[in-house]
């Protein structure tokens, strides 16, 4: 979109929020939406997070699918967005565009991910609220660091996993400290201790549950601040995917299977996705696409409908998706440290489900909701906002029986 129609859209945008939405008043209650990275569905019944666990219980649960592929970036891109991965071009937390650069994109290569190109196949949601006059704060959020279509959140900060779960929950509580109408409507924060821990000690691990109560800990934190505030919220907690436990007798060897010169790869382990070297096409497609005891490869365009991949230029020209807990590997990678958890697997699986937690006035008490597909909290979090979501893969009816009056308490 040319810049004078984004303008005009932005405009438009903002007087139908103003004419249909006159609700946004000051005091009305402020959305939170608060990501644990990999925190499975079922950690929550393991009896460590004190927080959460009262949350679910005065409000809102289920148990979240989260979109394919079960990664990072995608799945962040995709809550914020309500697009799957194939349609907002975060396809993966690697990829290329030769359209953008000949450099490949990683979650750490910033150089390169801070590109606006790679995110503007979509728009997320603190965008679509910025320009309807909702002002936001992203405590960290995959692309919230970005200017994408010419837009950042009103407070964002520089991603730095070093930044400990307090002082993001701190730094995010400053962000409501000045005058009302200048707060903040909609709020990001994002905590990535659960994942780690169950990457290098496994999802079944002590130091993973240590994790979760401190992760549960910092948002019981985020909790009290906002009581000593006086400021009401409607609170969504939710995670990108969950973690499934992998050893290293559940490899699967490519090298075993093709010459390593024969295709170039942009991601292995919980799948795997390649294009062939030019000239060797036949070579990889007759070694891969064939019957294997622990994995399916297909064609980008034959991947099953189901998984709504395959169709975006990113996605790799062959795709290897492994059983759940075996990993596609070659014999001559040696990582610093050996991981004994995974996630990137079917997001049908169910070790893949992340957790749903909603409580504010805005929702009702005592609610389960039956397992439903991420893209449904993008329109959910548009309604609390009252502002007008953008085409989107969600459905609000998915979510609608955990509200009282329609969402709206203000």
């Amino acid at each position: 979109m040319t810049s004078p129609l984004r303008a005009f859209a932005a405009l438009l945008a903002l007087w139908l929020a103003l004419v249909a939405a006159p609700a946004l008043a000051a005091d009305a209650p402020l959305t939170v939406l608060i990501s644990i990275d990999g925190f499975r569905a079922d950690y929550l019944d393991r009896g460590v997070t004190p927080t959460l666990s009262a949350l679910a219980a005065g409000g809102v649960r289920g148990d979240m699918r989260p979109s394919f592929p079960s990664k990072t970036f995608p799945n962040h891109y995709t809550l914020v967005t309500g697009l799957r991965p194939d349609k907002n071009g975060i396809v993966d937390n690697n990829m290329y565009d030769p359209a953008i650069t000949d450099k490949e994109f990683t979650m750490s290569r910033r150089e390169v991910n801070q590109d606006p190109r790679w995110w503007e196949e979509a728009e997320p949601i603190w965008v679509t609220a910025e320009e309807a006059g909702v002002r936001t704060a992203t405590m960290f959020w995959p692309g919230s660091d970005i200017p994408i279509h010419g837009v950042l959140p009103s407070h964002w900060q520089l991603f730095d996993q070093k930044v400990s779960a307090q002082t993001r929950v701190d730094t995010a509580l400053s962000w409501l400290d000045g005058p009302v109408a200048e707060r903040p409507r909609f709020l990001t924060l994002y905590f990535d201790d659960v994942d780690t821990a169950g990457h290098h000690e496994g999802p079944d691990s002590p130091e993973l549950n240590a994790a979760a109560a401190k992760v549960d800990a910092a948002i019981g934190r985020f909790l009290d601040g906002l009581k000593a505030r006086g400021i009401t919220a409607n609170i969504i907690v939710v995670a990108d995917h969950g973690m499934a436990p992998v050893s290293q007798d559940r490899r699967i060897f490519v090298d075993d299977l093709l010459d390593m010169k024969a295709f170039r790869y942009t991601t292995a382990g919980a799948f795997l996705a390649l294009n062939p070297a030019p000239g060797h096409e036949a070579e990889v497609d007759k070694a891969l696409l064939k019957p294997h005891e622990h994995m399916q490869c297909w064609k980008k365009a034959d991947i099953p409908a189901r998984y709504h991949y395959g169709k975006n230029p990113r996605v790799p020209a062959i795709f290897c998706l492994p059983q759940t807990g075996w990993e596609i590997t070659s014999h001559d990678y040696h990582p610093r440290t050996v991981d004994v958890g995974d996630h990137g697997f079917d997001n049908f699986a169910p070790e893949m489900r992340a957790i749903f937690v909603a409580n504010g006035p805005a929702f009702r008490k005592g609610v389960r909701l039956p397992t439903f597909d991420n893209v449904d909290v993008y329109p959910l979090v548009a309604k609390l906002l009252g502002v007008m979501p953008k085409p989107n893969d969600g459905n609000l009816a998915d979510t609608r029986p955990a509200l009282t009056h329609g969402g709206r308490s203000d």
